[in-house]
């Protein structure tokens, strides 16, 4: 397939950016994260208000949960799934239209307060259900049947996003609602699972080019499934029973199993290598949140739940995906895979070389 891809690369006379699926979509997620703080700020401050098709904060949760997480998303599977299943990847045209679809759902929910919240709503997920079944197709004709899982999760992020934009239409505060936690919930379990893999495995493999001793455990043993099965019920719990005693006692195991799940990993090892100890604490945000939100459940007033549930959007979505997108840029552009000083300075780190077919099971 390498050989195949590359002439289907080199093949494409267009602009460069469109030459792979990750390009686009990472470029697009980091712009369009950077323009939305220029514009949160002052929106809170309540110096601008935009035509947008959201109150200002469900405006905030939807565009970094859905519009930045959802670029990042495609990103990560357009550039994995062709490892995966060993078919070509889609670049030029194709791939443009795609990035036109995510931009316009961008425009309609910013701008479209004066339109149904129907037709906000069409143009907005036209993308993520695009691009599930794309998906589906690469993974239906590569008989990948072990990455269904994955989407799985994108389904259940999808969903969340139509939610989102119904408890919208329906006047409620959605940032509050039930398709906010969907979606968060989605994306945390993708970073437990799709995370679960790679960070060991980029653990180990970093070690063993030092000739190190102690290793990380071996990725999806029993106590792995043991924990991704506690932090998807908890998670169950939360987005139907936010407030429940049941869903914060959930929460708090979940979050200990996770704490447990990545000490593991040997990270204290990798401190030489921010690109790799980045992971480790991308991923150390999903038991804090978790841990976090269910002591605000049993106890509140201590963090506030707004707060507690950012330990998971900015502290797992928001470091785990920069450092997925680095390491993925580092890799797909022949660039060394080691965090220079411009790279250490701004945090990022991360990823996914050739081992982007990770979820399959391969170590």
């Amino acid at each position: 397939m390498t050989a195949t891809t590359a002439e289907r690369m080199r093949a494409w006379r267009g602009p460069a950016i469109l030459t792979y699926g990750f390009r686009p979509f990472f470029f697009g997620a980091a712009a369009w994260a950077a323009l939305s703080m220029v514009l949160w700020v002052p929106m809170l401050a309540g110096h601008l208000a935009l035509p947008s098709a959201f109150d200002p904060v469900s405006w905030h949760a939807h565009e970094f949960l859905y519009g930045y997480l959802g670029a990042v998303v495609a990103g990560f599977l357009f550039t994995a799934v062709p490892n995966w299943t060993g078919r070509l990847p889609i670049v030029g045209w194709p791939l443009a239209a795609l990035a036109v679809l995510w931009l316009a759902g961008r425009a309609a929910v910013t701008l479209g307060g004066g339109l149904p919240p129907l037709v906000v709503a069409a143009v907005d997920l036209a993308f993520p259900a695009g691009f599930a079944v794309i998906v589906l197709r690469e993974i239906v004709a590569g008989r990948n049947w072990r990455n269904l899982i994955v989407l799985g999760m994108l389904g259940v992020f999808v969903l969340g996003n139509a939610l989102f934009h119904w408890e919208a239409a329906r006047g409620g505060h959605a940032a509050q609602g039930y398709g906010l936690r969907l979606g968060l919930g989605a994306g945390v379990m993708m970073i437990a699972v799709i995370g679960g893999r790679i960070v060991p495995s980029f653990t180990r493999n970093w070690l063993v080019r030092r000739r190190a001793g102690r290793l990380p455990a071996a990725p999806m043993q029993a106590f792995d499934k043991l924990s991704l099965l506690a932090l998807l019920a908890a998670l169950m719990a939360w987005v139907a029973a936010p407030l429940h005693p049941v869903s914060g006692l959930a929460l708090l195991l979940a979050g200990l199993l996770h704490l447990a799940r990545i000490a593991r990993w040997a990270g204290d090892r990798t401190l030489a290598e921010p690109l790799v100890t980045v992971l480790h604490a991308g991923y150390a945000f999903v038991p804090l949140g978790a841990l976090a939100l269910g002591a605000e459940i049993l106890v509140p007033g201590r963090l506030g739940m707004a707060g507690a549930q950012h330990l998971w959007m900015a502290g797992a979505i928001g470091l785990m995906t920069l450092a997925v997108m680095t390491r993925i840029s580092l890799d797909h552009t022949g660039q060394p895979l080691h965090a220079g000083r411009a790279i250490a300075r701004n945090r990022p780190g991360g990823g996914l070389e050739v081992e982007l077919a990770l979820p399959t099971g391969t170590e």
